[in-house]
């Protein structure tokens, strides 16, 4: 009575599910979550290559700017050459944020949009496989 009851639980549990469906959406799912990691790696290599050249910008233009300030002339004329490069280094810094917020933020939308597609087209994987098991059951029974 055991084996009877054993085999018909694994009879129905085996036919509650198509594994090969299953197993082919979980592949899916982590070659998603390869190209999500993928796109991530890719935002951060650019993004750092930017910070890297705002970097060096930044530099050359303060060893001119203290060149220019020091060969300047006139004390008056040294201040607002400091007045006007602070500001051009402000303005420079608050646009350099920007665009790097904006790589940032389009990196993160293409990692989301990945795993929206994928968990879209995983629900309607298990869906099918669910409807199509019921619909065999049905046949069967």
């Amino acid at each position: 009575l055991t084996m009877n009851f054993n085999n018909a639980f694994n009879d129905s549990f085996k036919n509650m599910w198509d594994f090969n469906q299953l197993f082919s959406t979980q592949r899916r799912n982590i070659e998603a979550l390869a190209e999500i990691n993928q796109t991530i790696v890719e935002g951060a290599q650019a993004i750092s290559r930017r910070q890297a050249e705002v970097v060096r910008d930044n530099v050359e233009n303060v060893l001119k700017a203290s060149k220019d300030m020091l060969t300047g002339g006139s004390p008056e004329n040294s201040i607002a050459k400091q007045a006007d490069f602070t500001k051009a280094i402000f303005e420079n810094t608050l646009a350099n944020m920007r665009e790097v917020t904006e790589m940032v933020t389009k990196s993160g939308f293409e990692a989301f949009d990945v795993l929206n597609k994928r968990t879209a087209e995983s629900l309607e994987e298990i869906s099918r496989a669910s409807n199509s098991n019921n619909a065999a059951k049905k046949k069967s029974a």
